[in-house]
């Protein structure tokens, strides 16, 4: 009809102004179509005709006209329940989501452009595709809410992807992504073994790449709370040769210091924190509702640990001044690992004493040992004598 020919001649025209007026809520030419069915099919027209159109540069000057979309965005919240001929929706929603995301670095408007991707005819690793995009695109904005509900609808098709092989980069892109989910949402010790896991990919990423995966799996170890899962992966990280190299990336060039004193059990100082500390993103520096950061929590409990294989017991006193924290501060947090399973000690409170149970340091299982084979030594030299 007429109205669809104007829309045809204002594309190929680039006319912009001719399709406002066209597709203006409030506009005479919108409320003059005869009911809703009339609107969608005309709003299904102008799409297939964008993507159709001959003229190659009406897309790309309409992405950047405020005015043109305005109209797109029109024509697209219009759309019949029917598919559009040849998905050009779909088509559409992928070009404005490269610009917005490219152009623009507009992310949370991209990622709701995909959003209304219609999926019912798609394979499985189209979906993922989809999924993995929007959710990444929120992450670029710390919407961890909405990345993660993408993330997990990547995860729900994953599975179904045929032939996985042909689609190793989309597999690996949808792991790192949900990696970047957990440690968003302070997850760190799964985000932790998802980055190692990812970083031993070797055929299929960077080998640069791989060691920032790395650092990344370092960083969320040292930041888990303490726990024998958390020891595993400090350990995974610990043996794995590259760990050294992370020193070439200015971003983790203390991670391997840290990490190798808290696999190894050892006492670890403020300052020896500070290039650690400083290296860590926005939401990794979070306060906790008790007061500490999520790296003073976890250097904390990892003193005590270690203090534990140093003493029997121990006043609050004195454990307060080697974590540099105040007395009070150190017994509710010793509490709380007591109950949480963490720690196996005991509370004297009116002494203000902490007592380990069952916590003997290698240092001292390894002078009892020495001390019980100099036993056995003697007894046996005492024989030889006799005899």
């Amino acid at each position: 009809d007429a109205l669809s020919k104007r829309v045809e001649d204002a594309i190929r025209l680039s006319d912009f102004t001719t399709l406002s007026s066209i597709f203006s809520t409030d506009g005479s030419g919108w409320q003059s179509l005869g009911g809703t069915g009339e609107q969608r099919t005309l709003a299904a027209h102008f799409v297939r005709q964008a993507i159709l159109t001959t003229n190659t540069s009406f897309l790309p000057a309409a992405f950047s006209s405020h005015q043109a979309r305005r109209v797109i965005d029109t024509a697209l919240s219009y759309l019949p329940a029917t598919p559009v001929e040849n998905g050009s929706d779909n088509t559409l929603r992928w070009k404005l989501f490269e610009f917005l995301k490219v152009e623009e670095e507009d992310y949370v408007a991209a990622a709701q452009v995909l959003g209304g991707m219609r999926m019912s005819d798609m394979e499985a690793h189209e979906k993922c595709n989809v999924y993995v995009n929007i959710a990444e695109c929120y992450l670029e904005e710390d919407e961890t809410v909405e990345a993660d509900s993408a993330v997990t609808k990547a995860g729900s098709v994953v599975e179904d992807i045929l032939n996985p092989k042909e689609h190793q980069g989309l597999i690996l892109r949808f792991k790192s992504t949900y990696a970047r989910v957990l440690d968003a949402n302070r997850k760190f010790l799964q985000a932790a073994s998802r980055y190692y896991d990812i970083s031993q990919a070797h055929e299929q990423i960077d080998a640069d790449d791989l060691l920032s995966l790395l650092g990344m799996a370092a960083t969320c170890a040292i930041l888990a709370p303490s726990g024998p899962q958390r020891q595993r992966i400090l350990g995974l990280v610990f043996k794995d040769e590259r760990l050294s190299q992370l020193g070439t990336i200015d971003k983790f060039s203390a991670h391997s210091a840290v990490l190798t004193k808290m696999y190894m059990n050892q006492l670890l100082r403020k300052d020896e924190l500070v290039t650690f500390t400083e290296s860590l993103s926005d939401h990794q520096k979070a306060i906790m509702g008790d007061g500490f950061t999520f790296v003073e929590r976890a250097v904390i409990e990892h003193n005590i640990l270690a203090v534990g294989r140093l003493y029997n017991n121990i006043y609050f006193v004195e454990l307060g001044q080697l974590l540099d924290v105040e007395a009070h501060k150190s017994e509710k947090v010793c509490a709380s690992m007591i109950v949480d399973g963490k720690l196996k000690a005991s509370i004297d409170q009116v002494d203000g004493m902490l007592t380990f149970i069952g916590e003997k340091s290698a240092l001292i299982g390894w002078d009892d040992a020495i001390t019980g084979m100099c036993v056995q030594l003697n007894r046996v030299a005492d024989l030889v004598r006799v005899d």
